[in-house]
């Protein structure tokens, strides 16, 4: 704290504190008889809230305004008329990858086929993978895989006490000195799409200007979701609960996720 001086005297000696104030700053007092608060109030410190205080206050489905679902029910039954089922070739794909992913499978597989995976677009497509596919060429098949592999392992399968919301955020971050390069959102999303088919809707992107979870929900049910850089609110979380209210929000009546999802890319350019 910077030095008290008296404002009548101008001096700096025999000045006794009265008392502290809540906000940090002090009443002082001089020889003279003269009091004044001294110092700046200190920051206020920000509550600090548990990962299910947290979650609590996400948005939910009962959220959303009876017009709202009244309208995304008839878009619903609509699609549903003219596009009953889905590309088959992605049951099996999925299939495929779910063994790759497995303890065993990741320990053994060929590491192009974790490369393959990045660069594919069967049943959810990722995007331009060009910062992933220019690291794992600069690194070679053996470190790249490797990476890869440790990255999917610690998502799928990291420590029991971290969230799954949470190893997402510290892989998207970067905290983690073996994740690898450019698998991020788009590539972490799909992999939870394939190891939790019933779970997660092959949207990949929580926000984009052609249309994320975030956009999604605003577009298709009036919901406003939270921006990723809303106070306490993590990327990792924020993807897993969209998904989550979105999943709630369509739904059965889908052949699957994909289909489900596919159905809420559609709805969200309908007028």
């Amino acid at each position: 704290m910077v030095l008290a001086m008296c404002p009548l005297c101008s001096d700096d000696e025999d000045i006794d504190v009265v008392r502290t104030l809540d906000d940090g700053r002090r009443v002082v007092k001089h020889r003279c008889g003269y009091e004044w608060e001294h110092g700046e109030p200190a920051a206020l410190k920000k509550p600090s809230h548990s990962f299910n205080d947290l979650k609590a206050r996400f948005p939910k489905p009962e959220d959303v305004e009876p017009t709202w679902l009244e309208r995304a029910a008839r878009l619903k039954e609509q699609y549903l008329a003219t596009k009953p089922g889905f590309d088959s070739e992605v049951a099996a794909y999925w299939a495929k990858y779910q063994k790759i992913f497995s303890p065993d499978g990741l320990r053994t597989c060929d590491p192009k086929l974790l490369k393959d995976f990045a660069n594919s677009d069967v049943g959810a497509h990722p995007g331009n993978q060009a910062t992933f596919n220019s690291a794992w060429n600069a690194m070679g098949d053996t470190a790249a895989g490797k990476a890869t592999r440790q990255t999917i392992e610690y998502l799928l399968y990291g420590p029991a006490d971290v969230q799954l919301e949470d190893r997402l955020q510290e892989l998207l971050t970067g905290t983690k000195p073996f994740a690898m390069t450019g698998f991020k959102e788009a590539l972490l999303t799909r992999v939870l799409c394939v190891m939790q088919p019933d779970r997660f809707l092959s949207i990949l992107k929580y926000t984009t200007e052609a249309g994320g979870k975030r956009e999604i929900a605003r577009m298709v049910y009036g919901l406003d979701l939270p921006a990723p850089e809303s106070v306490n609110w993590t990327l990792g979380r924020l993807i897993l609960w969209s998904n989550d209210i979105l999943h709630a929000l369509v739904g059965e009546g889908f052949a699957n996720q994909q289909h489900a999802a596919a159905f809420l890319w559609w709805a969200k350019d309908q007028p």
